[in-house]
């Protein structure tokens, strides 16, 4: 499929500590390969994948990004006109979940206010080494009103799931934005927009109907 012919471009970023997986889930969503050596991304690097929404052909640039805190400032350049965010942590490190309030601070301070956000709950195979539990992540998505899914790379649990979720929500978004451009809807309209939304999000997370991981 030419890139001519997709519909629209679709730019993502993928956020979280370093060694949570970023990477590794890039590669195994555009290119279907898992990679088990680690190594560290320098600044910031992306992929483009040319995918079937619903029948719909769209380009997902996914920009993958260092979590290192010496990369960090480089980082933020790129939030700017970011449509969604996959916001990742690793089940094996409690650290990378604590430091998620860190990156949802950070992604309210620069990236647009109606950007899409996924957080993700990486290597969600690595059972015995576990020790940020299923439940926990699932508050913290509950807090924030986002999506919440466990994945894994290795096994390549929920990673297609995963990114065609973030597509759909931008559609829908981007749809909404739209229709108040076209109908010059008032303050008051754009209210019952913005609440409608945010109900239709509510129908594809795992708010409503939690994830259960098969692992």
């Amino acid at each position: 499929m030419a890139p001519a012919e997709c519909e629209a471009t679709y730019k993502v970023l993928v956020l979280g500590d370093s060694n949570v997986g970023k990477t590794c889930i890039v590669h195994r969503y555009c290119d279907q390969t898992y990679y088990d050596t680690y190594i560290s991304t320098i600044g910031i690097d992306f992929k483009q994948k040319i995918i079937s929404l619903d029948g719909t052909p769209i380009k997902m640039q996914i920009w993958d990004t260092a979590g290192q805190e010496r990369f960090r400032t480089l980082t933020t350049a790129y939030y700017r006109g970011a449509m969604g965010i996959l916001l990742m942590y690793d089940v094996t490190n409690q650290e990378s979940f604590n430091n998620l309030t860190y990156w949802l601070k950070n992604i309210e301070e620069n990236a647009s206010p109606d950007v899409i956000k996924v957080l993700a709950g990486n290597k969600c195979d690595a059972v015995s080494q576990r020790v940020v539990e299923q439940d926990m992540g699932q508050k913290l998505a509950e807090n924030y009103d986002i999506p919440f899914y466990e994945v894994s790379c290795k096994q390549n649990i929920n990673i297609d799931t995963i990114f065609l979720t973030l597509a759909r929500l931008i559609r829908e978004q981007r749809s909404y934005q739209q229709l108040t451009e076209r109908e010059h809807y008032d303050s008051g309209q754009n209210g019952n927009i913005t609440l409608d939304l945010k109900s239709r999000i509510l129908e594809h997370t795992s708010l409503k109907e939690p994830w259960k991981c098969t692992c």
